[in-house]
């Protein structure tokens, strides 16, 4: 895996491949939009999609866990996707997985999707915050145009970037950057995207099979 190290707001970062950030400072983790139980909740309605999705999330949190020295762990909103999301399965995966790592530090930044699924429960140990959440020079936060005391690092947007080859194209999760905010995409396995054009000012950073490549001359799709 080859993440992009770049600078917001003075601190040194790694833009993961993952689809998450790393503040090696404070040995910090930050996942935007995982939306946990999303596809249960699908099936309750009785939509049919793949399972596993729950699975699929911890072991990519798990792997991050290996790869990097982290004390903390900030969802950036989106925790849970509704309340058919609290799915006995999809909770005990939850607290199985939070069994292994008991030392871990969880906050959770609420989203949207927070405030209609509502809080985890309270075993998982997960301390709740509304945005913005402020630490050193950045604010936590769910949206990403929220006016906070911080350089803003957000999600919700589930930002995706199309790539034109001729008649081919295709959509690649993508972190945006600019002087104030920094948009994460989507960690979930099961959340989609949505198609972003980097404003003026603005750094796009394409995450590209084991790597994160910043922007350079990439054509847009249409």
């Amino acid at each position: 895996m080859t993440p992009c190290a770049t600078e917001l707001a003075g601190e040194g970062v790694l833009l993961l491949p993952a689809k998450a950030l790393y503040w090696p400072r404070q040995r910090l983790l930050a996942v935007a939009d995982i939306h946990f139980g999303k596809a249960a909740s699908f099936r309750a309605l009785g939509v049919p999609v793949p399972r596993g999705t729950t699975a699929e999330n911890l072991a990519a949190l798990d792997r991050l866990l290996a790869e990097h020295d982290v004390a903390h762990l900030v969802f950036l909103g989106d925790f849970l996707h509704a309340r058919a999301a609290r799915a006995g399965a999809t909770l005990a995966a939850l607290a199985r997985w939070r069994a292994r790592h008991p030392a871990l530090r969880l906050t959770l930044v609420r989203g949207n999707h927070d405030l209609h699924a509502g809080d985890p429960p309270t075993s998982l140990a997960i301390a709740m915050e509304d945005e913005p959440y402020t630490l050193g020079p950045f604010s936590f936060c769910h949206h990403p145009g929220l006016d906070a005391p911080g350089y803003v690092l957000a999600g919700h947007v589930h930002p995706v970037f199309q790539l034109a080859a001729g008649r081919d194209a295709l959509r690649l999760p993508c972190f945006l950057a600019n002087a104030r905010r920094a948009i994460l995409p989507a960690f979930g396995a099961f959340t989609g995207g949505h198609a972003q054009l980097p404003a003026a000012g603005e750094k796009l950073f394409l995450v590209a099979g084991d790597m994160v490549l910043a922007h350079t001359n990439f054509t847009a799709g249409r």
